[in-house]
Formats: C-alpha cells, sequence, structure tokens
C-alpha cells in the first residue's frame, strides 16, 4: 500500500491553484488599519500644555500629562508578544476585526471622563486594542507578499503611518482649539474600518511544507530568539529616536515661549512630512538599506544637534525635519530585517516581539528626556545628549560592519599537504 505522500500525485493531473494575489483593495484597508496606533500616538500630543493646564490642579499631573500621551504605547509594547501569539494560534482576520470595533468606544473614552487617573487608564486600555492592530496588520502584510513586494508594502505601510502622523498632528492641533477633548472624537474611525476589514481581507494560508512525511509538520519548532535579539534590541532605540520629534517638540517650542495648539500641531506636521520623504526614498533604496543604516542614524543625530542649539522656531523645525527625514528611512529598515528572518509559522510572534520593542522604546522615549533634562541642564540639552549617544550607536555599526566586510580577507589559508 503506497504512503500517504506518494499516493496523491498524479505527474498527469494539472497544478493546483494557490491562493489568489492580494488586492489593492486589501492594501488599502491594512493601511488603514496599521494608521489606528499612529492615531493614538500623535493626535494628542498637540494639546499637552492645554492638558497641564486643566490638570493643574492634580497630583503629579506634570508627569501623567505626557505618560497619557505615551502609556497606549508601554501597554502595545508589553502585549504585543502576546497578541503575537494569539495570531498565530486564533487568527489574523478574527484578532483584528475584534479589536478595530473596541478600538472606538475605549478611545473617545476621554471625552467623558474628568479624572487624569482615569483619562491615563483608558489610554492604557487602548494601547492593548491597539497591540492587537498593530501586529495583525503588520503580520497580514507579511502573509500576504513576500520578496521585494513584501519590502515595498512595510515601506508603503511606514510611508501611509507618516502622511496619517502629519495629518493627525495638523487636525489634533487645530481641534485642539476648541478644547482638549475635542480630538478624541477621531477614535470613532474604526467603526468605518471594521466592516471593510470583515469584507475585503481574506485568512492567509500558511506558507508551503516539506511533504516529505507528517513529522516535517508536526515536530515543534523552536522560535529564533537569538536571532531576533539584536534586531529587537536596535529597534528599542530606534523608537527613542524615531519619536523624539512627534512627543517632545511641544515641550520645546513650550520652552521658546510657543503654545499655541495650532501652531505646535503645524510646527510638528512640517517635521513629519519629512518621515514621508524618508519612507519614500527607502523605497529607492530598499536594496542597500542594511550598509546605510549608519548613516541614517548619523542623519538622525544630526537633526538632535540642530534641534539642540536652537534659539527660535524655524531653527527648531529645521533640526526636527532633518531628525525626520533619517527617521523616515530608519523605520522600514528596521522593520524589514526583522521580518525577513521570520517564516509563515513564526510570522505572529516574530512582528509581536518587533511591535514589543518599537513602542516599548516610544513609551520611555519622553521620560528618558524629561528624566535627563534637570541633569543636562534643559530638555533641549537633553535632545543633543541623545544626538551624542545615536552618533556613537551610527559609528558602532560603522566599525561592526567594516569589520564583518573584512573576515573574509584575514582567514587563515589552509595548511599546505
Amino acid at each position: 500500500m503506497p504512503s500517504p505522500t506518494t499516493a496523491t500525485i498524479d505527474p498527469a493531473a494539472p497544478p493546483t491553484p494557490g491562493p489568489p494575489a492580494p488586492s489593492r483593495l486589501q492594501a488599502v484597508v491594512l493601511m488603514a488599519g496599521s494608521c489606528l496606533p499612529i492615531l493614538g500616538a500623535v493626535l494628542i500630543a498637540p494639546l499637552l500644555p492645554k492638558m497641564q493646564d486643566h490638570f493643574a490642579s492634580t497630583a503629579g499631573a506634570k508627569a501623567l500629562v505626557p505618560v497619557a500621551l505615551t502609556i497606549p504605547a508601554l501597554a502595545l509594547g508589553l502585549l504585543a508578544p502576546f497578541a503575537g501569539l494569539l495570531v498565530d494560534r486564533l487568527g489574523r482576520k478574527r484578532l483584528l476585526i475584534g479589536a478595530s470595533l473596541l478600538y472606538a468606544p475605549i478611545g473617545t473614552a476621554p471625552l467623558w471622563l474628568d479624572s487624569l487617573g482615569a483619562v491615563v487608564a483608558s489610554r492604557a486600555l487602548l494601547g492593548i486594542v491597539e497591540a492587537a492592530i498593530m501586529t495583525c496588520c503588520t503580520t497580514l502584510i507579511g502573509d500576504y507578499w513576500s520578496g521585494k513586494q513584501r519590502e515595498r508594502y512595510l515601506a508603503l505601510q511606514t510611508i501611509c503611518s507618516a502622511l496619517s502622523a502629519t495629518a493627525f498632528f495638523a487636525v489634533g492641533g487645530a481641534i485642539g482649539e476648541a478644547g482638549w477633548r475635542a480630538p478624541f472624537w477621531a477614535y470613532a474611525v474604526s467603526l468605518l474600518l471594521a466592516p471593510l476589514m470583515a469584507t475585503v481581507l481574506t485568512t492567509p494560508h500558511g506558507a508551503a511544507r516539506p511533504t516529505a512525511g507528517p513529522s516535517s509538520q508536526d515536530t515543534p519548532r523552536p522560535f529564533p530568539w537569538r536571532r531576533m535579539a539584536g534586531p529587537c534590541a536596535l529597534t528599542f532605540f530606534g523608537a527613542v529616536v524615531f519619536y523624539t520629534v512627534p512627543v517632545m517638540t511641544s515641550n520645546l517650542l513650550d520652552d521658546l515661549g510657543i503654545t499655541e495648539s495650532s501652531t505646535i500641531g503645524l510646527a510638528t506636521a512640517t517635521a513629519s512630512v519629512a518621515t514621508v520623504i524618508g519612507a519614500f526614498t527607502f523605497t529607492r533604496l530598499a536594496d542597500h538599506a542594511e550598509r546605510l543604516l549608519p548613516a541614517v542614524l548619523a542623519l538622525c543625530a544630526a537633526g538632535f544637534g540642530v534641534m539642540w542649539l536652537a534659539g527660535s522656531m524655524p531653527v527648531l523645525v529645521a533640526g526636527a525635519v532633518l531628525n525626520c527625514l533619517g527617521g523616515g528611512m530608519l523605520l522600514p529598515t528596521l522593520l524589514t530585517r526583522a521580518t525577513a528572518l521570520l517564516d509563515f509559522a513564526d510570522r505572529g510572534r516574530g512582528t509581536g516581539l518587533w511591535n514589543a520593542a518599537f513602542f516599548l522604546g516610544e513609551f520611555v522615549c519622553p521620560l528618558v528626556l524629561l528624566g535627563l533634562a534637570p541633569a543636562a541642564g534643559s530638555l533641549a540639552a537633553a535632545v543633543g545628549l541623545l544626538g551624542a549617544v545615536t552618533a556613537l550607536v551610527a559609528a558602532a555599526l560603522r566599525l561592526r560592519r567594516r569589520r564583518t566586510a573584512a573576515l573574509p580577507a584575514v582567514r587563515p589559508a589552509a595548511p599546505r599537504s
């Protein structure tokens, strides 16, 4: 009796058609879904001075108001690995739809909350939902496309995120003139996306498995922790670099005497345009992005240096633009390096781990800078210190790459017989 693996093979049978190619509409829905966590991260950034004024009588408000901005990133970072595990176990589409439906009521909760502690708690719950949304969207991009197409769509994800951040900064600043609560209505947009996700997205099929025998499918595969450790550590630091401008620009402008929400939103949106330009540049340099990573970090460091020395709003915005130009190339470089190391069975957990590193870096970003400010003398000096550290990391990566490239030349010759 023939084995199951050989009994089903018929050389004369036509090839079995594979799953249909992903559509552009599916790409649009995934890009829109990827923007929801960005909405949570930046929409209220221009409103921090107004929130500080509103909760001035609350103990610890000076620290809690910035935490209200970034605590979704903490929750997202802590829970993204578990979201990745659920993605691999329960399926991408089902989890994404459920999380998108929860996003609206949780995101709009601060409209009716009077306690700063309750606002912070609702923002933490929002981060839990965002962990599922971001992990599902990025994992589905990795599932639907491969090779160069995957790199393009991951870069497009960064471009869309940057474009949405630009719009959200401007919208948040403009609507914020009506009060710090008004922009929270924007979180209801997920109620429009959830039905589209249910209708347009399809359940991806696993990668082709070896057919030599049942053991190849049933044997547990260990997750590549060691392989992912380096990219995730660099991603954590890269997130601190990436989010310094969006999170801290309002404080830096406030130190210069500029407190209008609309002006702060416009200035941050202007810098965010450079992120889009950087992400578009990555699509042209994707084949060389790994080699250019030190130069990208050096560009970010230069932007921090200009921001440190800025004595006026135009100079500060110029430094932010320079930094964001590098940041637009930095994020897709880090993401494509990580996803290239993952197989289908590991993609949910791996993407969750990468998101954890990135959003934990986003969360600690303002805490690190605000903690360094007293020792450095000012918040601007703390940004300059971060620029110096970024330059050192760039130099270390450059040196490591040179040593790695030189390794074949210094190998000992084979002994003569």
